[in-house]
């Protein structure tokens, strides 16, 4: 447990430092350390908040958060992430989603790498329709494995050039804090996970010291492009991982 408490410590300072909150890195460390698979959502979603709530405090301060640019997201991914989030589901079909939702992650992060050095955008702001869609797609999915959707929302925005650079990493760190609580609650409706998630409270408390530590020093030693490029080369490494399981 010491080993994998440093790990999220190490995580939550290199996430925090751009504004994610590291959940599907955490997804990962957890499934490496075959924590059972009905908890470690909740612990997920729950390092998520502690760490994105540092970030929100932050980017509220610069100004750059747009309320018109999340609100639509979030309505559509609310209420969906309680949904996914309090659906008890089998093992082999858990892990078959998770493998299928980090697979997408990955891509969508190699995509959005290459976003890194366009400074020249051209916003286009997407429909109501196309936006509550997408949101309502990311909350159920995310409530389910147990992420806040960040790392599918910012690249999609990237995608759809929806605003710049800073406001989207803002939107981003916002929509999931508050998608991270709709997808906690609905995880803790769950029998016994409340009970079992408390056990691991070095966990919550090593990435509260990280994600303080990463939104103090607002980490430079890589830059946005070079972390998002080695997220995705994790969470590809860890999809394939377990595609490989699921076909034994």
């Amino acid at each position: 447990m010491i080993i994998l408490s440093i790990l999220f410590f190490i995580t939550a300072i290199l996430y925090s430092s751009i504004g994610f909150g590291g959940g599907s890195t955490y997804l990962a460390l957890l499934l490496i350390w075959e924590i059972p698979y009905y908890i470690f959502p909740a612990i997920a979603l729950i390092c998520n908040i502690i760490v994105v709530s540092g970030n929100c405090i932050n980017y509220s301060k610069t100004g750059n958060f747009n309320l018109k640019l999340v609100a639509p997201y979030l309505l559509g991914s609310v209420p969906f992430a309680f949904i996914g989030g309090s659906l008890s589901i089998e093992k082999k079909i858990f892990e078959l989603l998770l493998f299928l939702i980090l697979l997408i992650a990955g891509i969508l992060l190699l995509i959005q790498n290459k976003s890194f050095t366009k400074k020249n955008i051209t916003i286009k702001t997407p429909s109501l329709f196309i936006s509550l869609f997408i949101g309502s797609i990311i909350g159920f999915a995310s409530g389910i494995v147990g992420i806040g959707g960040g790392i599918f929302l910012s690249p999609i925005l990237f995608l759809l050039k929806a605003a710049q650079p800073k406001q989207i990493a803002t939107t981003a760190s916002f929509f999931i804090l508050i998608n991270s609580i709709s997808g906690v609650l609905g995880q803790l409706t769950k029998d016994n996970v409340l009970n079992q998630i408390s056990g691991y409270w070095i966990l919550f408390l090593a990435v509260l010291i990280g994600g303080q530590i990463g939104n103090y020093i607002n980490l430079k030693i890589f830059s946005n492009r070079t972390l998002a490029l080695a997220t995705a080369c994790l969470v590809i490494f860890v999809a394939i991982r377990m595609g490989t399981r699921l076909m034994t």
